[in-house]
């Protein structure tokens, strides 16, 4: 294995990258990062990246570490056996336990989701919680130990203060006591222990031990005779709580001690997670992919944008020095075929770039990071190497042709296939002519080697053997030859011309000189640089008429799915206005029988007649439905005939279950909820359940079995008209209960009558239990009725014997 890592600035990217990392581990991780060896770890590298950001975007899982320090010294102190750690070490190795087990439990729930992470975070144990739990129990988060942290340490503590009052009150007593030999009435320490500040002048008034003097001399500072025994007291139960304190610690030590693998794990993962963080905050930042390794040998960068570059662009505009922070990508494909490509074009005009960029990407992929990229499929090489830039150097006695062939002749060397070369301005630095067939032969060499090639030229004799072999890529950068100034552009099948003359004269070098340069050019070489240019022009030309014409078919079908629209519009105002003047007109004939009726006096043949309306009326408007549905249904197959869509969208939306759904669709959501389908946008549904309006994906709507009890039923063909066009929504319940017979005579024969015009299949009428009169009324007049198929008592859970369900006659 064989990269040229220092040409590609792989250590400045690994540092780009690292930037956000949140603990010195995952720092350290991410600037050790090299290509990797191994296949399978280098897919569960890539997995994880992807699984992280699966479970941010889809199941809102994440992680973060804060306040986390290196553990190494604490773990390596843990392995020597009785050693003690100090009480910061316990915490910093409380909190990193703490923080991976948070991620373990945040990641357990979505295992199956995400394998490659919870294959990280599986080997914490959960009983690392017990140990950690002790130690943040008996330790502040300032490294003190807490009074509780054992009943020994809270009784030494307690004696401790009483010892120091008891001898504070006896200094301040002997101050008193000594009137004007007291320098100042305060209590103070000397050498641990407690004294009392006298004057130098009154030293033997004082008896006692003298702890030393002052700065000015002027005070010394004594622990009295009554003091000493009380100090000698405090200080042995300072030794004590030292000794309580050094065995909490390292009974705590102990504690973690026997939970080392488990430590050592904890630590291991969360290295690799904020490692695999920070690859995804890269990818973020920088509108990255996680590429794809390639089986057969194919290396397809779209749009790929060189990071370093993006980075100091941001900077740059960032700080005001630059107007545009955008950089241009470059898109290309090598395959095992097609292997080479040689890059021609203006000088400062990318060629250089592209290289680098296919470089550092074809690197970035195989050490497990994200690619700058809108898609990436880069082989698993096992040699990146690169010859660019000027490695002259004088103490090397190295011309700029020497160092260039001696490290083509290294690369020679260490190629192993599969292998990405990278080769600027292959043969420069010598004789053009000899240059040119020594640059045309290195490539040949590395192709027939099995190496993927890319070479930067300006000799004419590479680009002459890109343009006569097919499996060799010519490529260009595009040059503006009316702002003298290069686009960046990579234009794949076209040679370009250097316009080296052009270039001389953007960067200041006079005219005179210009002039006399065109005058010495070769006049073959000046045909070819116009041919090329000629050719660089008409590729143009071509490439801004498809994009015109990519934009006028867009425009015409705009157009076109305007006026399908306006068509739509239309139809839909003829059949309102169709049904509005059919309402018209059975509320006329409803209107002139009613009027009829009521001019007869015989009661019996009215309700007879009364009877007979209903049914003629409901007869009516199931007529005119099946006329309408079936109009409806006729209209819809002719659109299918014609490719016409059913809806305005465009595209037959079509549900879960693969049935073309419509505009008034009765629908099942993926709450389990029925509701109607109001407006279709592509794959996308705004469905109306009860007075809620929601917006569900196609994919998640199947048609409902049946429609509600509650609404009337409709023919197949007719999902857009639910009810008679003059009717109001029939209730499908009435509630009898409080009722006297007499009463619910009338509220059930006018209740019944309502239904059968609402078409409604059944309802329910609540008469509830009591003395069994009203059940059995009811029951009689259901029996009895010519409107009601069959009838029996509701389900359980519809109340059961306290209701009845009637089957209407449709």
């Amino acid at each position: 294995m064989s990269f040229s890592l220092e040409t590609l600035e792989y250590a400045k990217l690994l540092e780009l990258v690292a930037r956000n990392a949140q603990t010195p581990m995952g720092h350290r991780r991410l600037l050790g990062l090299r290509p990797m060896t191994d296949r399978r770890a280098l897919e569960q590298s890539l997995a994880a990246i992807a699984e992280t950001i699966a479970l941010n975007e889809e199941k809102q899982v994440s992680w973060s570490f804060s306040g986390l320090d290196d553990p190494s010294d604490a773990v390596a102190i843990l392995k020597i056996r009785n050693a003690s750690l100090e009480p910061n070490r316990l915490l910093e190795l409380s909190r990193i336990c703490n923080q991976a087990i948070f991620v373990r439990s945040a990641v357990q729930p979505e295992k199956d989701f995400a394998p490659t992470i919870w294959e990280i975070v599986e080997a914490i144990p959960p009983t690392l919680l017990t140990a950690v739990g002790k130690i943040t129990k008996k330790l502040l988060p300032g490294g003190e130990v807490d009074d509780s942290a054992s009943p020994e340490l809270a009784r030494l503590r307690r004696e401790i203060n009483s010892q120091r009052s008891r001898l504070t009150k006896s200094l301040e007593s002997v101050m008193r006591s000594s009137g004007d030999a007291i320098q100042d009435e305060i209590v103070t320490m000397r050498n641990d222990r407690y004294v009392i500040p006298v004057k130098s002048d009154f030293r033997g008034k004082v008896g006692g031990v003298a702890h030393g003097f002052s700065s000015s001399g002027q005070t010394v500072f004594v622990e009295p005779l009554e003091a000493i025994e009380a100090n000698n007291e405090l200080q042995n139960l300072k030794g004590k709580e030292e000794r309580e304190i050094a065995r909490i610690l390292f009974d705590l030590t102990e504690e973690l001690r026997e939970n080392l693998p488990g430590i050592e794990a904890a630590v291991e993962a969360v290295a690799e997670l904020d490692a695999i963080k920070t690859k995804v905050e890269f990818a973020r930042r920088f509108k990255a992919v996680v590429p794809e390794i390639a089986d057969d040998g194919t290396l397809e960068l779209a749009e790929a944008r060189h990071p370093l570059l993006q980075a100091n662009l941001e900077q740059l505009k960032a700080e005001g020095t630059t107007e545009t922070g955008e950089i241009v990508p470059s898109s290309f494909t090598l395959t095992e075929d097609r292997s080479v490509m040689v890059i021609s074009g203006a000088n400062a005009g990318g060629k250089t770039v592209v290289l680098k960029t296919a470089g550092l990407l074809s690197l970035m992929a195989i050490s497990g990071l994200p690619v700058p990229a809108k898609r990436a499929r880069i082989p698993f090489y096992r040699s990146v190497l690169a010859d660019i830039g000027d490695h002259q150097s004088l103490s090397a006695n190295l011309s700029t042709f020497s160092s260039h062939m001696s490290n083509i002749a290294t690369m020679l060397e260490e190629c192993r296939p599969p292998s990405l070369v990278l080769l600027d301005e292959a043969g420069t630095g010598t004789d053009p002519e000899e240059g040119s067939a020594l640059g045309v032969a290195i490539v040949d060499h590395f192709r027939r080697r099995g190496a993927q090639v890319i070479a930067s030229t300006h000799y004419r004799g590479l680009k002459i053997y890109a343009a006569n072999d097919p499996n060799v890529i010519n490529a260009s950068v595009e040059f503006d030859e009316k702002t003298l100034q290069p686009t960046y552009r990579l234009l794949i099948g076209l040679a370009g011309a250097s316009s080296g003359i052009e270039i001389a004269r953007r960067f200041g070098i006079r005219q005179d000189v210009i002039d006399a340069a065109r005058q010495n050019l070769d006049v073959s070489a000046q045909e070819a640089e116009a041919y090329l240019r000629r050719l660089q022009d008409e590729t143009k030309r071509a490439e801004d008429l498809r994009i015109a014409l990519e934009e006028e078919r867009e425009a015409t079908a705009i157009k076109f799915a305007g006026l399908e629209v306006e068509a739509s519009r239309k139809e839909k105002e003829r059949r309102k206005q169709f049904e509005r003047e059919l309402a018209e007109t059975i509320e006329n004939f409803d209107r002139q029988s009613k009027a009829f009726i009521e001019s007869i006096e015989d009661k019996a043949l009215k309700n007879k007649l009364e009877k007979e309306r209903s049914a003629r009326k409901a007869e009516l408007n199931r007529a005119v439905l099946q006329k309408v549905s079936t109009a409806e249904t006729q209209r819809r197959d002719a659109d299918a005939e014609n490719g016409s869509p059913p809806y305005e969208g465009g595209v037959s939306p079509a549900s879960g279950d693969g049935v073309v759904l419509s505009v008034g669709t009765r629908v099942i959501t993926s709450f389990g909820k029925a509701g109607t389908i109001e407006k279709l946008d592509k794959d996308t549904a705004e469905v109306l359940v009860g007075n809620i309006r929601m917006r569900e994906k196609l994919a998640n709507l199947r048609p409902a079995a049946e429609q509600s009890v509650r609404g009337p039923q409709v023919s197949k063909g007719s999902p857009s008209l639910a009810k008679p066009i003059d009717a109001t929504d029939a209730a499908a319940e009435l509630n009898l209960i409080g009722r006297t017979t007499a009463e619910a005579e009338y509220e059930l024969d006018r209740f019944i009558d309502e239904a059968y015009m609402g078409s409604l299949p059944r309802v329910r009428i609540i008469h509830g239990f009591g003395t069994g009169a009203l059940k059995n009324f009811v029951h009689h007049f259901l029996k009895n009725h010519d409107l009601v198929e069959r009838f029996a008592f509701a389900p359980p859970d519809q109340g059961g014997n306290g209701a009845t369900i009637a089957e209407m006659k449709l």
